[in-house]
Order: structure tokens, then C-alpha cells, then sequence
């Protein structure tokens, strides 16, 4: 059954991005840094999400309903089923304890944990967030922790002389001696939601910024005598939070090794995985053979035993059904491939839908924008496509028909099933034995 609630703080301004776009909408392997966290607190099982915007919310709404994130949630600002979403908005921004404040009125009624996440940290995975959860005690709380051998600019874990976890101390707030110290908080916390306001209440801005730090509630739940326990992270890799364009790069090269790692434990041969970009949401099939220099955005769906590259892009709503091949240089957009069909050179196929075992020859351009709107073609069964052909949308290629290389096939146009067309425009081929009967 969902229990408790996530929130997800995610109202920074990220401007060491250097970037008008709301950090947490930058991508890393085709989704939103706040996509990955979000799919991590749905791995939670939670009753609710709350995110916690700042002045670019519609801007990050915006995303998140274009990438279909909203589809795994209910509630007002949800398209599916899943937790309810809903949205709060920090401005001014005051610390993460004031974040939390303005989240705490949407979390009326919350029984279990309370766990709270950072949308800029895509890295953290599901175990390591269940793990965290699994860690706070009956009627206490939990927080992530980590040993590391720099802990520069991290908050401090202090402890008493037993070991028990008493306070953090921010970095820019620590003495020498508490720099010193190795052990940091990486942020992540689970508490127990009956005691949220009241602790949230008891916050102090008296520090270096004069913010309020979601850090002192560690203080104050110890001085109550509430439960503390500190779950280590295993990787701290994967507390990496994205700050700069460097930063952003580095993580979207975790994710990228992850997803490799993923088809490839699925029976798809990656030839060449540092040159080989696979987005998230990208289903490929068993024995697929993808070569050197290939780009698979999100929403690619491949079948089994096809072959795919090298210097290949296929860009979202691309299809290819079992034993479909591309190759060099070919781009597909908005493109189905039937069972069989070879597209093997030098080729852009922009809304077309491709029957099963055609061919498409060497520099085919299916031309489907007309400088306003896309339009679609159809290329049916067993029909070949001669090289360097021109296809200008709509237009239509009958089953087991023939456009002869180098032709210009028209708008509007529609190749019947057997014929053959050539020329510039294309026409229907007439050969010299009917034309001799016609002239007689």
C-alpha cells in the first residue's frame, strides 16, 4: 500500500549553470535532472509528491508535461495514476528549512516518513533511497551519511563520545576541528511526519546567510530524544548534486554507463559502448547489434535481431520491428521500419511509415517538412527505393513498387503497387514493347 510523502526540493536558481533555463530542467541522457529524482521517489511507493518550485514553476511544469513525467502521478497537476503531485511554490527563497515550511501545509494528513530529496541530484538510486527509508526507526528518523576523503564544502556529522549522531554543522559555519572531520551529511532525510511542524517551527536563522537550514532539525529532533539513525551511502557518487554545466556532464556520463550496462544485461551488443548514446526510454530488443557512433534518443523502440549504426541517429518515435537494419549516416524521425526493411546509407526518413522487407537505397530523403508542417509517407511491403531518391510528403509507395534512382517522387503523389516510376518529376516507366502496341 503507498505510504508517507516525498518532497522534493527543487526551487534553486542554479546560476553557476550560467543558463536561462531552470537547472533542474537541464538534461542528462534525454530526461530532466528532475525526471530522474522524481522516478526515484516514486520507487518510494508514496501517497503523495510534493515539489517544492521557485519562480520558474511554469517553466518547469512546462517540461515535465512535454517529457510525459506528469503521466505517473494524479492528483490536480498529474495526467495518470500513481502518488498525487502537487505543487508549492518558494519565493523568496530562504534555506531548504524554509523550503520545507512552505512544503509542510500540502502534507496534512501524512502518517509514516516524511522524505525529502533535492531535484538536482539524478544520480541516486532507487536502493539507496529505500535503504534510507528502511533505516529510520519506529517513531524516528533517518538521514544519509558518508565517510570521503575531501569534505570540503559538505556539512559535517557531529557525534558524542558513544557514536550517536547529535548535530550537522554547515561548512561554512564549522570550526577547525569540525573541518576536519570526515564523516558528511550527503542531505537525504526520512522523519517522521507527526513531528514535522513542530520541529520546522523551531528553526533559527542565526547563521553565516541568515537562512533557515533543514540540517538543524537533526539538532533539535536529538534534543527531543527522537530516534536518530545514520544510514551511510554506499557510492557517494551517487549524492553528486549538479551545480555547474561540468558537473551536469559528469553525471549524464553515470547515467549513460548505467543504461549501457542495462541493455547490455539484456542481450543487446553494444560493439562500442564510449562512442554508443542511448537516451532512458529506449526499448531494444535481444540479439540488436548496435555499432560505433550510434545516438538512440528517448522514446526509441527497436526490435529483436536488428542492427543499428554506425553513424546512426534515430530521434524520437522511430520504430524498427524485428530484423530491421540501419546504417551509416541514416537518420530516422518519426519513422516506422517493418520486419526486414534495410535502410543501410545515407538516408533521412522523417514520417514515414515502412511496410516489411523494402528496401531503402543509399541517399533516400523522405522530405516531410514543407516549411510550416510535417506531412507522412507511406512505403508499403517488399517496395524498393531506389538511391538518391527524393520522396516530397504526403506521398505513397505501393506494395512492391519501384522508384528508380535519382527520382523526385511529388507531393500528393501515389506509386501503385507493382509499377515502377523514373525520372524528374517521377513518372510511371513505360516500357518500349507497350509503347510500340499503343502506337500501333
Amino acid at each position: 500500500m503507498p505510504q508517507g510523502s516525498v518532497v522534493v526540493l527543487a526551487a534553486g536558481r542554479g546560476t553557476r549553470m550560467r543558463s536561462a533555463l531552470p537547472k533542474v530542467v537541464h538534461r542528462a541522457c534525454g530526461r530532466t535532472l528532475l525526471g530522474w529524482v522524481l522516478e526515484g521517489a516514486r520507487s518510494l511507493n508514496p501517497e503523495r509528491v510534493v515539489l517544492v518550485l521557485g519562480s520558474d514553476a511554469e517553466a518547469v511544469q512546462a517540461a515535465l508535461e512535454a517529457d510525459g513525467e506528469l503521466r505517473h502521478f494524479s492528483g490536480a497537476l498529474g495526467q495518470g495514476t500513481g502518488p498525487t503531485l502537487e505543487v508549492v511554490i518558494q519565493e523568496p527563497q530562504l534555506g531548504t528549512g524554509h523550503a520545507l515550511q512552505i512544503a509542510a501545509p500540502a502534507l496534512t494528513g501524512t502518517s509514516g516518513a516524511v522524505t525529502v530529496l533535492y531535484g538536482d541530484m539524478p544520480l541516486l538510486r532507487p536502493e539507496s533511497l529505500q535503504a534510507l527509508v528502511a533505516g529510520r526507526p519506529a517513531g524516528g528518523a533517518s538521514m544519509s551519511v558518508a565517510r570521503v576523503a575531501d569534505p570540503s564544502g559538505y556539512g559535517r556529522v557531529l557525534r558524542s563520545e558513544s557514536g550517536a549522531v547529535q548535530a550537522v554543522v554547515e561548512h561554512r559555519d564549522a570550526s577547525p576541528d569540525q573541518l576536519a572531520i570526515d564523516e558528511i551529511n550527503v542531505g537525504l532525510y526520512s522523519l517522521p511526519a507527526e513531528l514535522v511542524d513542530d520541529h520546522l517551527a523551531r528553526l533559527s536563522s542565526d547563521n553565516a546567510p541568515g537562512e533557515l537550514y533543514l540540517t538543524d532539525l537533526v539538532g533539535t529532533l536529538v534534543a527531543d530524544g527522537v530516534a536518530l539513525e545514520a544510514v551511510e551511502l554506499e557510492d557517494l557518487g551517487e549524492a553528486q548534486g549538479v551545480n555547474t554545466l561540468a558537473q551536469l556532464s559528469s553525471a549524464r556520463a553515470e547515467l549513460q554507463e548505467r543504461l549501457l550496462l542495462q541493455h547490455m544485461a539484456a542481450g543487446v551488443r553494444i560493439e562500442d559502448p564510449a562512442t554508443t548514446y542511448i537516451d532512458h526510454d529506449v526499448e531494444i530488443g535481444a540479439d540488436t547489434v548496435v555499432l560505433p557512433c550510434t545516438v538512440l534518443r528517448a522514446g526509441v523502440r527497436i526490435g529483436t535481431g536488428c542492427e543499428v549504426g554506425p553513424f546512426t541517429h534515430l530521434r524520437t518515435g522511430s520504430v524498427l520491428e524485428d530484423g530491421a537494419a540501419v546504417g551509416n549516416f541514416t537518420e530516422l524521425k518519426q519513422a516506422r521500419l517493418g520486419k526486414g526493411t534495410k535502410a543501410k546509407h545515407l538516408s533521412y526518413l522523417g514520417n514515414v511509415e515502412v511496410g516489411a522487407d523494402a528496401n531503402i537505397g543509399a541517399g533516400t530523403i523522405v522530405a516531410n517538412y514543407d516549411g510550416k508542417h510535417k506531412h507522412a509517407t507511406t512505403i508499403a511491403d517488399r517496395a524498393f527505393i531506389g538511391s538518391g531518391s527524393i520522396l516530397i510528403a504526403p506521398c505513397a509507395v505501393g506494395e512492391g513498387a519501384l522508384v528508380g534512382a535519382g527520382a523526385v517522387v511529388k507531393r500528393n503523389s501515389k506509386v501503385p503497387a507493382g509499377e515502377a516510376w523514373v525520372g524528374v518529376p517521377a513518372r510511371a516507366l513505360v516500357r518500349r514493347a507497350d509503347a510500340d502496341s499503343d502506337a500501333s
